[in-house]
């Protein structure tokens, strides 16, 4: 090895140990922003330091939120959507642009503790039909050597949050892990990749899911409080499907000769609505149980794990394509306001909510007593208001569970005023609608009453049909059924 290969050597090593003592072990949390009524960034951000948040991870990069975060002492994590990832991987100047304007500019300008910039979310899912396989590398790269350009080669490392789907074990053992076949090869190049950069790798982990994909998949094999059938992996014993999916990926990284690849938890969490699983007892039970068993690890990789709940703040525009617990992931609903108790390490009284919280007038868009169920606009009505809010609470075993058909039109009338400010003219639905100053929330189902913001929101009516309403008319059928 010539002198020149020594120094390179050498470089990388002292590289590598500053990055381990930047490394800070810490409860993260993921704040999405697809809500129609988002919270003030500042409040938000008062919200984290209440609760003694340490670490956040964020999809996007947005400015008002970035700035909100100035002299916060949060450690952030940057994303870069998916569709952006073509543009990044084809130019190089698009990365140097890209990294200026929101990593550069927060860092050196306004004291924002960018730690880690993360490139696309989740980009290999199956679902996608490899749509980004051929850019997310590249994309990876430039990135990187825009930071290092920039001068934050030593400060801001990179990752790409994967899906747990990357990796797979052919049996129930952890110690069979390996990456998918047909993408095993560019797995193995960015492993490689990272590792050389002082990069971390990204996994996404959800034992709600693995429950809500297979009837038959043992639910307290989802939980950390004892399972009475563990497996046993050659002395190594999983009583929980988190250690056992976890390890696989450690075994898949072993067997590329990247075992020592620092790994984060991006996203880990339970839904409180929208599936018969999802609710309040499991996501408290879930939840805690996991923040006690973060310190203490997987039989692979025992000590304390890096890791991001999933996620902060409910978001009531997502895409309920996956199912409809998928705007209900919040530890803290739409408001600020907590869901149940849970101690966070720092805070054992619980949860603090958000201060300052401002909220539209105690009114309600509900069904007229007056109205006909059997009127032709009810159907159409209904359908229209669900498909343009949020009807994810209504359905078999959710938050709602017990309305009947006049309770559904009214519980969809008002999620539709309240998505719209109130205005006058979201609850004119013909001759079926009013607005009422008396509480309709019966039991477990809120009928709520949004927060004031300036965030701007479609309104009006019209019965033309709307993306997803076909899909929302198929969904309202099963709940009309009980009048």
């Amino acid at each position: 090895m010539g002198i020149l290969g020594m120094n390179q050597v050498l470089a990388l090593a002292v590289f590598k140990v500053l990055f381990s003592i930047n490394t800070v072990h810490g409860i993260g949390v993921n704040w999405g922003t697809q809500s129609s009524h988002l919270l003030p960034p500042p409040t938000v951000v008062k919200l984290l330091r209440d609760n003694g948040i340490q670490k956040l991870k964020l999809f996007d990069a947005e400015s008002s939120i970035l700035k909100a975060l100035s002299g916060s002492g949060i450690e952030v994590m940057v994303g870069i959507p998916n569709e952006m990832l073509s543009s990044l991987a084809n130019s190089m100047d698009a990365a140097e642009r890209w990294v200026e304007k929101n990593v550069s500019a927060f860092v050196s300008s306004n004291s924002v503790d960018i730690r880690y910039v993360a490139v696309g979310n989740e980009p290999f899912l199956p679902t996608l039909n490899g749509t980004f396989v051929g850019v997310t590398f590249p994309a990876l790269r430039n990135i990187q050597a825009a930071l290092i350009k920039a001068g934050l080669g030593s400060r801001v490392r990179v990752t790409i949050p994967f899906n747990a789907n990357v990796y797979q074990s052919s049996t129930e053992n952890p110690s069979t892990g390996n990456f998918r076949p047909e993408i095993h090869d560019l797995m193995v190049q960015i492993v490689s990749f990272l590792s050389l950069n002082g990069g971390i790798f990204t996994i996404n982990i959800y034992p709600f899911i693995s429950l809500y994909n297979d009837p038959n998949f043992p639910v307290e094999y989802a939980f950390f409080d004892g399972y009475s059938s563990p497996i046993n992996d050659n002395g190594r014993i999983y009583t929980n499907v988190f250690d056992a999916n976890y390890d696989t990926l450690v075994w898949a990284l072993q067997g590329t000769g990247y075992g020592n690849l620092t790994i984060v938890v991006g996203e880990i969490g339970w839904p409180t609505d929208g599936d018969r699983n999802a609710n309040i007892v499991n996501a408290q039970r879930f939840n805690q149980g996991f923040l006690f068993h973060m310190n203490t690890g997987t039989p692979m990789k025992p000590g304390p794990l890096d890791v991001y709940l999933f996620s902060f703040i409910d978001e009531d525009a997502k895409s309920i394509q996956p199912g409809n617990f998928e705007r209900h992931w919040g530890i803290f609903n739409y408001d600020g306001n907590p869901k149940y108790n849970l101690s966070l390490g720092s805070n054992n009284n619980g949860l603090v909510p958000a201060s300052n919280v401002g909220y539209l007038n105690r009114r309600w868009c509900v069904l007229s007593p007056s109205a006909n169920p059997e009127d032709p606009q009810f159907g159409p009505s209904v359908s229209y208001a669900c498909a343009n809010a949020d009807c994810t609470s209504l359905g078999y075993e959710t938050s709602c569970p017990n309305l009947n058909a006049q309770g559904n039109a009214s519980y969809a009338f008002n999620s539709y005023y309240q998505r719209n400010n109130q205005l006058d003219s979201t609850c004119q639905f013909p001759n079926l609608s009013v607005v009422t100053t008396s509480d309709p929330s019966v039991g477990t189902c809120k009928f709520n009453i949004m927060i004031r913001t300036t965030n701007p929101v479609n309104s009006g009516f019209s019965l033309e049909p709307s993306i997803g309403l076909v899909q929302v008319l198929v969904f309202l059928l099963a709940l009309f059924v009980v009048v």
